[in-house]
């Protein structure tokens, strides 16, 4: 491997590429043939994660299993990453989500206000408990574009199955929303609804549809669940042969004088050939609550789960920079980022799964691949699309 500075490029290359004509870059040579990866600042979707707290203990969630800190991002460390964003000029939205409860964070509307400031579009994804009227009209107020709510039931039983708590009070808390974007005679934030799809719960799609009916829901996103415990593997829909996929029924969001259908995103439902990270496609990054920069949600925590073939599998987390020691765009053209995501652009991984091996390598339980780039995104079932994320 060896820096690019100096590397004299044709003009039409560059053009054709709409990239500049002064290009910072690595080279690599992959099978014989030399590779370039330019070093551009253009991350486009930033995820960012105010905390790891929750006021809920669902069963679906990945801190069952996971031995990470619960604590809260500093204002320290996130005014650090407001001032770096200026030097990421491709940069279009900000996520605040995360596996705790962003709404949780005693500084969360500071937080959006400073990303507002930027003309960045917001999204905050929350289990809707915590989202009151005050907080209603903040955020309308902000110029928040998008809230998605996590549901995972369309009926009170089953909702409190899998969070512990009441649907009534979501609902409550989503028409409180739109009461107050009527007052205030804003169409944002539209509210998306957030459905992790178990078998004892799939049935109720249909009642989930006509609630977002009823409540002028713009998106609905629906996943699978990833299996963290032996109890969540007999709740897996997905399988490693192809089924049929499950749907809900259809409806419409009523604006004042004029209607649009809504969307409904819907997973994969087995295990395939096609393997696409939406992460590095978004050119997305992830900033974990101590500032740690991860590639995808996948990568961003230390657990466990078991993979589409029923094997355990222990993820480390994978660090590629942090804030408080280095700029965000540095970090995002750091050598080692740069090469990640061109591994896996390319999606140079095996196919564990498929593998003649695979039920003696070990490898996989450490999530690593016996070719390719480790960390291994092998068994990833984000880029088989089978799990999904706003």
């Amino acid at each position: 491997m060896t820096n690019g500075r100096g590397l004299v490029l044709p003009e039409d290359f560059l053009q054709r590429r709409h990239l500049p004509g002064e290009l910072d870059c690595w080279l690599d040579e992959r099978d014989g043939e030399l590779i370039l990866h330019p070093c551009l600042p253009d991350l486009r979707k930033l995820y960012i994660e105010p905390t790891t707290a929750c006021n809920l203990k669902c069963r679906i969630c990945i801190r069952n299993t996971w031995d990470d800190p619960i604590a809260h991002m500093s204002m320290q460390t996130y005014q650090l990453i407001v001032d770096s964003l200026v030097d990421l000029p491709d940069l279009k939205r900000v996520v605040f989500t995360s596996f705790g409860e962003p709404f949780t964070h005693p500084r969360l509307l500071d937080m959006i206000e400073a990303v507002r400031k930027r003309d960045l579009a917001v999204t905050v994804g929350t289990n809707g408990l915590l989202l009151d009227t005050k907080i209603a009209a903040e955020l309308i107020k902000l110029g928040v574009e998008r809230v998605m709510v996590s549901i995972d039931g369309g009926k009170p039983d089953t909702y409190a199955a899998v969070r512990g708590a009441m649907l009534s009070q979501v609902v409550e808390h989503i028409r409180g929303l739109n009461e107050a974007k009527r007052q205030l005679r804003s169409l944002y934030p539209a509210v998306g609804i957030e459905f992790v799809a178990l078998r004892s719960n799939v049935a109720e799609l249909d009642d989930l549809a006509k609630m977002a009916a009823e409540l002028n829901i713009s998106r609905m996103l629906v996943s699978n669940v990833l299996p963290y415990t032996e109890e969540l593997r007999e709740e897996v829909l997905y399988s490693y042969e192809p089924i049929p996929p499950f749907k809900a029924s259809g409806w419409a969001l009523k604006l004042d004088a004029w209607v649009s259908w809504a969307t409904q995103e819907m997973p994969r439902m087995h295990w395939g050939a096609e393997r696409r990270c939406r992460f590095v496609q978004d050119h997305a990054a992830v900033i974990g609550w101590d500032g740690s920069v991860s590639p995808c949600y996948a990568l961003s925590h230390n657990y466990s789960y078991f993979t589409v073939d029923g094997r355990k599998k222990q993820v480390n987390r994978y660090i590629l920079g942090n804030m408080n020691d280095q700029s965000l765009a540095d970090i995002w053209t750091s050598e080692e980022y740069v090469r990640f995501r061109s591994e896996v652009k390319a999606y140079r991984f095996p196919s564990c799964p498929d593998c003649d091996l695979r039920e003696s390598c070990d490898l996989r339980e450490r999530n690593l691949g016996c070719w390719g780039w480790n960390p291994s995104c092998a068994d990833c079932l984000w880029a088989q699309g089978i799990i999904r994320c706003p």
